[in-house]
């Protein structure tokens, strides 16, 4: 018999579907993916394959997805013929995520978390083992898969401080979500330590799945064509969040980017001089911010130049901007060193590992929150340095251009580390296909 809390819950995420719609047309308006199959999100799916061998795996956004991408090819390579079942809760996941599809293949939004919307989900699709990315745990879904006997697990899980003191004040909901789950492979120690925490059934400690990617590489030859022939070294930063680009745009103000390009002198350039030496691009984290930020570069007395603008001047631009997706080895590629988005307001930081893939140094700020580990294994390993303020980063970005060897050395750095920590994708491959195949060889 279910818990008094989870059929209260149960009510309450029935009452907030209205409010769940309005958000979706909202949302529509500068994201039209949000409007697409929108009665999926309540558990009316259209005809699909048949059959109940579904391997589910669910990425909630860009991020968790292209992490899944990396565990379907291996999965692939281990279990030839398996199918997917594919979810989401965003536009870009769900873009991400159609790329990841072979015919037989199936793609749908994520039920939202209220109990008729789960069933007809679970009825509909009955998988054989569902697979939750990094950090979406939902109270209805693991209920209703403990009770139906379909195994669910959470991979590439991590979780921080910050989300485990809001989960503890949810503790009747997060607790029993948590010790629902038939296994969970942690990232890292300390991930595994506030899991456990929460009852989760830590069996593993299998690293981040996200180094086992490979950059693409007629990204990364078309970035070296096109680095060879600019006249500048490129500074990017990568994944910039709101506010974020209004603190670099005040410094680079601050250090003399808009004023004429002062006089060289002999001696040791001044730091508008190097400022001016080097082109400075932003890469916004979220789509839906593209124009946002070109009208903030504007707005600061800066030329912008777009990435999607294929006919505009790029090089009379004193800021590039990177609008587009699915380009990021393109940018680290072209980027002699790249300021960490997410790390320079209170975010937590964004990933870093593509970035050491590429062998591109960064710069972080002081929020690295959501990828703790990696930040203090990338600084330790010499691929990272950290600043205390857009200020400081800058000018360590600058002083990293200016000093070749130095460059050179993190680049190295960079690559190694990237390289020394790969093989979680296998590692959790075979762990879930460990769960999933005594119940019969379809899968």
């Amino acid at each position: 018999m279910r818990s008094l809390s989870l059929r209260l819950y149960g009510v309450v995420t029935w009452l907030m579907q209205p409010l769940l719609r309005r958000k979706l047309r909202r949302r529509a308006v500068a994201e039209p993916g949000y409007a697409v199959a929108v009665e999926e999100r309540f558990g009316h799916y259209p005809t699909t394959p048949g059959g109940t061998d579904w391997c589910w795996i669910h990425a909630v956004s860009l991020g968790e997805a292209r992490a899944a991408g990396i565990l379907i090819e291996e999965l692939r390579r281990q279990a030839p013929g398996i199918r997917l079942l594919l979810t989401h809760g965003t536009a870009t996941g769900r873009d991400e995520g159609a790329k990841l599809l072979q015919p037989g293949d199936v793609q749908v939004w994520q039920p939202w978390d209220m109990p008729a919307a789960v069933a007809r989900f679970l009825d509909r699709f009955s998988p054989r083992i569902g697979v939750l990315m990094e950090t979406e745990v939902w109270p209805e879904m693991t209920a209703a898969c403990a009770e139906r006997g379909i195994p669910l697990v959470l991979a590439n899980a991590r979780l921080n401080a910050k989300s485990l003191a809001s989960a503890e004040r949810l503790g009747w909901l997060a607790r029993p979500a948590y010790s629902s789950l038939r296994a969970v492979w942690a990232q890292t120690e300390a991930d595994s330590h506030r899991l456990v925490s929460l009852g989760a059934n830590v069996t593993g400690i299998f690293g981040n799945m996200k180094f086992d990617a490979a950059p693409e590489p007629r990204q990364l030859a078309t970035a070296a064509n096109l680095r060879a022939n600019l006249p500048k070294p490129v500074i990017v930063f990568a994944s910039s969040r709101d506010g974020e680009e209004q603190q670099l745009l005040e410094v680079l103000k601050r250090f003399g980017a808009t004023a004429p390009v002062p006089p060289a002198h002999a001696a040791i350039k001044s730091i508008a001089q190097r400022v001016h030496d080097v082109q400075w691009m932003i890469v916004p984290r979220h789509p839906q911010r593209f124009d946002e930020v070109a009208a903030l570069v504007e707005a600061n007395g800066f030329a912008v130049a777009r990435r999607s603008a294929v006919n505009q001047d790029q090089g009379e631009a004193e800021i590039w901007l990177g609008d587009s997706l699915g380009e990021m080895a393109l940018y680290y590629g072209l980027a002699h060193v790249a300021l960490l988005g997410g790390s320079f307001e209170p975010l937590g930081g964004q990933n870093l590992i593509e970035a050491a893939a590429c062998g591109c140094p960064i710069v972080m700020g002081p929020s690295t929150f959501n990828f703790a580990e990696a930040a203090e294994l990338s600084l330790a390993a010499g691929a990272s340095v950290r600043a205390n303020d857009m200020e400081q980063a800058v000018k360590l970005a600058l002083q990293l251009v200016a000093d070749p060897a130095r460059h050179e050395a993190m680049v190295q750095a960079a690559l190694a580390f990237s390289s020394s920590n790969r093989g979680a994708a296998q590692r959790t491959a075979e762990a879930l296909l460990a769960i999933a195949e005594p119940v019969g060889p379809e899968l």
